[in-house]
């Protein structure tokens, strides 16, 4: 069993500072990409961004030159640094992870429970 735990969230002004974490725990072999999706209310869910176990990383237009992903291999933890928040980044947030359970086990992707985000004066 993997599970993701996101932490982080809150309410912010525009233009503030939000940073998340996701922890895994688990019985897990091996983490492939990671990232960060958000489903705002009415929408679907979309991609925010995404970073390989090499570090290589994917953002959303949206969030570009604002957003910053990173993660930590040893502690199989990704975080997301959000900077100059809009009220349009307003959503639940989740983290993605792709594990793998062993090594002859293909990876599958796994969702922590999200946390909200709230951007508002």
């Amino acid at each position: 069993q993997v599970q993701l735990v996101e932490s982080g969230g809150g309410l912010v002004q525009p233009g503030g500072s939000l940073r998340l974490s996701c922890a895994t725990s688990g019985s897990i072999f091996m983490i492939y990409d990671m990232g960060w999706y958000r489903q705002a209310p009415g929408k679907q869910r979309e991609l925010v961004a995404t970073i390989t176990s090499g570090g290589s990383a994917n953002y959303a237009d949206s969030v570009k030159g604002r957003f910053t992903i990173s993660r930590d291999n040893a502690k199989d933890t990704v975080n997301l640094q959000m900077n100059s928040l809009k009220a349009e980044d307003t959503a639940v947030y989740y983290c993605n992870a792709d594990v793998s359970l062993s090594w002859s086990t293909p990876a599958h992707g796994y969702w922590g429970q999200g946390t909200q985000v709230t951007v508002s004066s």
